[in-house]
């Protein structure tokens, strides 16, 4: 079992950065996809971004590209999720999640219900 602890949340005017952090202990797999989900109460999760580890393929929804940028830490079983010029519209409980994968084309593939590994969340506020 993997345990996934996120950090990095807060409140920033439009335009601003912040960077969210997840930590990854436990049993982790060799060949894992690890995201960044967010979710407004009343609405559907959405996904972000996502990477797969062993080959540092990343994947982002259209509404972040160009703006987030997901990276790793492997020395420090590590996720960073780098936001930048936020909107108003980012404001959301951030999630980090994961799971094992076989390819970057099965992590960029996978849907939300099948990531096995959850962290607890992070408030991102954009006024």
């Amino acid at each position: 079992q993997v345990q996934l602890v996120e950090s990095g949340g807060g409140s920033v005017q439009a335009g601003g950065s912040l960077r969210l952090s997840c930590v990854a202990s436990g049993n982790v797999y060799s060949r894992y996809c690890m995201g960044w989900f967010r979710q407004i109460p009343g609405k559907e999760r959405e996904r972000v971004a996502r990477i797969y580890t062993p080959s540092g393929a990343a994947y982002y929804s259209s509404s972040v590209k160009g703006r987030f940028t997901i990276a790793q830490d492997n020395a420090r079983d590590t996720l960073h999720l780098q936001m930048k010029n936020l909107e108003p519209e980012d404001t959301a409980m951030y999630y980090c999640a994961g799971r094992s994968a076989t390819s970057g084309t099965d992590c960029n593939l996978m849907h939300d219900y099948e990531f096995t590994d959850w962290g607890q969340g992070t408030q991102v506020t954009v006024s």
